[in-house]
């Protein structure tokens, strides 16, 4: 599959779920305040079966072609203290193999009957910390550079 392919297949993939993460982080939580408890749960409710359905093929197709991509870089990533791109890139995929940890100890509470309030709070709160990094990074590789 050619780069070009991979890099919008990520990219469109990364909107979805940064979208999404921002969505629940910044608007929803916000939204708690204003509507009954009933309500929101009914809303939440509605969320988390549409992100059951959709985030795994989202996710899917991000780290797929994120592997793809980052196939490219192997030679910078064998080396990543060789250079700021390297170094970065590395970062990035620290963070998101750390993202998809987060995604996956959220499905196993979730099964468990463990993933309360405070605890998806907290998840989505480091999930949208580590999205923030990965943009930042991402942008960084080909607008920073060092050595």
């Amino acid at each position: 599959m050619s780069y070009s392919l991979l890099l919008v297949l990520h990219l469109f993939a990364a909107l979805v779920f940064v979208g999404t993460v921002f969505f629940e982080v910044l608007i929803l939580e916000n939204v708690r305040k204003h509507l009954p408890r009933e309500t929101m749960r009914a809303v939440e409710a509605a969320i988390g079966n549409r992100a059951r359905v959709l985030m795994p093929w989202v996710l899917l197709v991000l780290y797929g072609a994120g592997i793809g991509m980052a196939w490219q870089y192997r030679a910078a990533l064998a080396q990543p203290l060789a250079s700021g791109c390297g170094l970065m890139l590395s970062l990035k995929i620290l963070l998101a193999l750390s993202v998809f940890g987060h995604f996956v100890t959220a499905m196993v509470w979730r099964r468990r009957g463990l993933l309360g309030g405070r605890r998806s709070r907290v998840l989505h709160l480091s999930v949208f910390c580590h999205m923030v990094a990965i943009v930042l990074l991402a942008k960084g590789m080909f607008h920073l550079n060092w050595a």
